[in-house]
């Protein structure tokens, strides 16, 4: 399994920019396919965002499409979620995730540790 670490989460006012990064330790994080996901209190872990081992396919959950944006630096082995525009609406924990297929919670086998994100009205 791959080891993850979300950091830049912080508190931000609406229609504010997080950029959120996953650093994965090991040398195969290439080869997975990487996810975000969210949690607001007392609410499921809801599917945000997924892009593949290359980079060349990325799915967005429509409540926040157009307004984030996931990407992926190999070489860093790191997964980014770049989100502007920010709603009260988007507050949560935010979790990265690896190796899983698109929306699909239960098919990441590894999970970061989570990053609060905190958006003031």
């Amino acid at each position: 399994q791959v080891q993850l670490v979300e950091s830049g989460g912080g508190l931000v006012q609406a229609g504010g920019s997080l950029r959120l990064s996953c650093a994965a330790s090991g040398r195969t994080f290439s080869i997975y396919a990487m996810g975000w996901f969210r949690q607001a209190p007392g609410k499921e872990r809801e599917f945000v965002a997924h892009i593949t081992s290359s980079g060349a396919a990325i799915d967005y959950a429509d409540s926040v499409q157009g307004r984030f944006t996931i990407s992926r630096d190999t070489a860093k082995n790191t997964v980014y979620l770049q989100m502007n525009s920010l709603k009260p609406e988007d507050t949560a924990v935010y979790y990265c995730a690896a190796g899983g297929s698109g929306h699909y919670l239960y098919s990441y086998g590894s999970w970061g540790q989570g990053t609060q994100v905190t958006v003031s009205s």
